[in-house]
């Protein structure tokens, strides 16, 4: 039996049903989605634990504790949710990009 694990991350312009892959190595899958909204990401999250079974769910740093919190309980806490923060530094050095690329267009 796999680990089957799904990082999810926001963008702006993204499709959940497109921006999609999954990477399998036989021991390990690992679905990658990107999403537009915490109603998106609450979906996605419901629809991967019931359809592939996820054991774990990786959040970008972008989503809030609250975010975090709400898939935890959607989920009755079935899977595992993290979220990759860096430390300050770290998100300092992308933090300029994202408020270019997602909001001064």
């Amino acid at each position: 039996m796999a680990f089957k694990t799904l990082f999810m991350a926001h963008a702006p312009d993204a499709d959940y049903e497109k921006h999609t892959s999954t990477i399998d190595t036989g021991k390990y899958i690992l679905f990658t989605v990107i999403v537009k909204s915490q109603e998106e990401a609450v979906k996605v999250s419901k629809d991967m634990y019931e359809k592939e079974g996820i054991h774990a769910i990786t959040l970008c740093p972008g989503f809030s504790h609250g975010d975090v919190a709400e898939i935890f309980e959607v989920l009755d806490g079935k899977v595992s949710v993290n979220v990759a923060r860096g430390d300050v530094a770290s998100s300092k050095v992308v933090q300029s990009v994202i408020q270019r690329e997602y909001f001064n267009k």
